[in-house]
């Protein structure tokens, strides 16, 4: 084979045409292997190349015999001192942290940690058995494809709408979907989901992580697997398990899921893990970084034997290292250029922010994100949180980026329970949370709003149990959180009670119709429209079963009804731009009915007083919302006029009649949406002056002088489910 000496950049395998040039960073080795292998079980190289040329310590080489589809790894020489900080272990095959494609999982055994498993020294005595054979191999690929008229749908933030979903769980059980292609990039944008998600009107969809991930251990050994996948590997490589055809096909097949979403005008954002990998603490298997050069990659304590751990999983990445940084940032690129994704969801940003110790808003990874042009169009959205001391950062992220609103779900959650002295709170949760994010010189998009995620109860287990039952996880249910804000409404868990399962359901309807009408961006979990349960389990992270997967098959009337509800809603969203403010609400608006652009009303019509604000015992708030209130403009910057919309919501445990407050322009109050009675939806103007707004619901009038009692556009579409013959659900 030849060997010329290539370039120092850029890093990974690259594919020119003629051949492939090879390049690893790695500041402490003393040698680097380059290893080709003929089959992905190997164990035993069919060729070594030994790297010479050493370059700003980056080696490198260029192998003109070279061609995509062959399989390669490496083995970096180094001292083996844990004390210092060192684990170099040649005996270990280590995947190329640049890797565009990985083969598959590890197949354990003790022969994939660094040190001696079980000896008396723990990690400090090396292991000298080959690991090749059960650690995936890297993967050279060609990054060619037909893109053409590709375009990104570049969703303005204030029209978002967010659909967080699971590649595999979406599509498994999916009796549309073909079934070659259930639980793979190419069903999840097949033509049948496709159709759902447009009927449904969100405008992005947020997949759980696709980064090729590590299945812990313990896991298969006890019978689990890793479900979510937040434990990367290689930072660009998508994951191998949702292509059809398996290996060569997952990046050929992703990029072919990302054109389909954009030619429906669906946005296609990642949930991405850079702040650990999947090789654990100082007892974790070697697999990548840890061989390649562990102090420049990995934050290490004082005693450097031992990880920085600020994620929960044994390690954290070491963000004070120009290497590490880089490798996230071309990471980053590459997602958006060669594979034109369109935003990242961050897990555990705050250990991205700390250059040191503590949390800094201004740290360089902000500064270098900012200023690059590859991603100055694309949606940044922050998980503000993370396990280490003063995580908790909601509020404090810089501009340009959105954050996950744990307070919006607290509040939320608690106000619909029925929990007392929530309605002061509720109010700055429904008008963007100005309280957090105005400081910054943020709006309201920077408020992503949520009651229920992929962590956690799912929303139906949210008003079933009020007990987590994590059985399934094999940890004695001592996992996941203890305090869901949840409430089952007389029974524990699942039920054949009419009466509690119609109060659950206008529960749920209640607080989707909230997430859908208030200002931020709103993001929906996945199946939480049809009531998808996980039967109480608040930690599915390791169930890759009917636990976590969706249920499409046999959906009950009352299912069917609750899709029809969100499709309703969220169309009301797209039709009402005074429900998608682009700025946050000034207060004082002399050009509207009221004189302000947002009031809050109590049950006899008028504004709320202090002493309204205060009474911990008042389960119902007024939203009116005037029509002036939109600051959206047309592609000519002319305004876009809005109706006059009235917001009740009523957490308490006995309807109310609520007095319709006076408007100062011509029309009428009409009733556009009631969670407890959607029947009166159809049947226009409510009688009189008032309306009755039953306990644990929510209504929505519009006030106008047009008899339109749909709030659904024209173009929208409905809901599509399956078994349902195209009519709506």
């Amino acid at each position: 084979m030849r060997v010329w000496p290539g370039q120092p950049y850029p890093l990974g395998a690259t594919w020119d045409g003629e051949g492939v040039n090879f390049a690893i960073f790695s500041e402490n080795a003393t040698g680097v292997e380059l290893c080709f292998f003929n089959k992905e079980d190997d164990a035993i190289e069919s060729a070594k190349i030994q790297l010479r040329e050493h370059t700003d310590q980056v080696w490198h080489c260029y192998l003109p015999d070279v061609r995509p589809g062959q399989y390669y790894g490496y083995r970096v020489h180094g001292p083996y001192k844990p004390e210092e900080g060192h684990r170099f272990n040649p005996a270990k095959l280590l995947i190329d942290p640049y890797a565009k494609a990985i083969t598959g999982a590890i197949k354990w055994s003790n022969a994939v940690f660094a040190y001696k498993v079980g000896g008396p020294k723990e990690d400090l005595e090396p292991d000298p058995d080959n690991s090749a054979g059960g650690v995936p191999k890297s993967v050279v690929i060609d990054n060619a494809f037909t893109w053409e008229s590709d375009r990104h749908p570049r969703t303005p933030w204030n029209r978002t709408v967010i659909y967080e979903c699971h590649v595999k769980g979406m599509t498994v059980k999916h009796p549309e979907v073909p079934e070659a292609l259930r639980g793979t990039y190419l069903g999840l944008c097949a033509d049948p989901m496709l159709d759902y998600f447009k009927s449904l009107g969100v405008t992005a969809v947020e997949l759980l992580p696709v980064h090729q991930f590590v299945i812990d251990r313990h896991l298969p050994e006890k019978g689990l697997t890793n479900y979510w996948g937040y434990n990367s590997i290689g930072f660009f490589a998508p994951d191998v398990r949702y292509a059809t055809r398996g290996l060569g096909n997952q990046v050929y097949e992703f990029k072919s899921m990302v054109k389909t979403f954009h030619s429906a005008g669906i946005e296609v954002v990642l949930d991405v893990v850079y702040n650990h990998t999947g090789e654990g603490n100082h007892l974790g298997p070697t697999l990548s970084l840890k061989g390649i050069d562990n102090v420049a990659y990995y934050r290490l304590e004082q005693n450097k034997r031992f990880y920085t751990d600020f994620t929960g999983t044994g390690n954290s990445l070491n963000m004070s290292h120009p290497r590490t940084i880089q490798l996230i940032m071309d990471s980053l690129r590459y997602w958006v250029k060669e594979m034109h994704v369109d935003g990242f969801r961050f897990d555990l940003a705050p250990v991205l922010a700390r250059e040191l110790y503590e949390v800094d808003r201004l740290s360089s990874f902000f500064d270098i994100i900012h200023q690059d042009p590859q991603l100055a169009t694309v949606k940044l959205i922050a998980e503000p949180w993370d396990v280490g001391p003063g995580g908790y950062q909601v509020g404090n992220f810089p501009i340009r980026w959105a954050e996950w609103n744990g307070k919006y779900r607290d509040a939320l959650r608690r106000f619909w329970r029925g929990d007392p002295g929530v309605v002061s709170e509720l109010a700055s949760r429904l008008t963007g949370s100005s309280d957090i994010y105005q400081w910054s010189g943020r709006d309201a998009y920077a408020s992503v709003n949520f009651i229920v995620a992929h962590d956690g109860y799912t929303m139906n287990d949210l008003v079933s149990y009020e007990q987590k039952h994590n059985e399934a996880n094999g940890e004695n249910n001592q996992d996941g959180h203890n305090d869901n804000l949840s409430r089952n409404w007389g029974v524990e868990g699942a039920t054949e009670d009419s009466k509690v399962l119609d109060l659950r359901y206008r529960v749920m309807k209640s607080m989707l119709a909230s997430l859908a009408f208030s200002q931020g961006t709103p993001m929906i979990a996945h199946g939480d429209e049809i009531a998808r349960t996980q039967r109480g389990n608040n930690n599915a992270y390791s169930q890759d079963n009917e636990i976590t997967w969706v249920d499409w098959t046999n959906l009950n009337d009352r299912q069917r009804d609750l899709l029809g509800f969100v499709q309703r809603v969220i169309a009301i969203r797209h039709a009402n731009p005074v429900l998608r403010r682009r700025h946050f609400f000034h207060g004082k608006d002399p050009n509207s009915p009221s004189g302000k652009d947002v009031m809050w009303v109590r049950t006899d019509g008028q504004e709320m007083q202090q002493g309204d604000w205060q009474n911990g015992n008042n389960h119902l708030l007024g939203m009116l919302i005037s029509g002036q209130a939109t600051d959206e403009v047309d592609d000519r910057g002319r305004p876009i006029r809005g109706d006059t919309l009235l917001l009740i919501l009523n957490g308490g445990e006995s309807d109310c009649r609520f007095t319709l407050p006076q408007v100062h322009e011509e029309g009428f109050w009409m009733m556009l949406l009631d969670s407890a009675h959607s029947e009166r939806e159809r049947h226009g103007p409510p009688d009189g002056t008032s309306v009755i707004v039953a306990a644990h619901s929510l209504v929505l009038l519009r006030h106008g002088t047009e008899r339109r009692f749909s709030a659904t556009p024209p173009e929208s579409e409905p809901a599509m489910v399956p078994g349902s013959d195209g009519n709506a659900a």
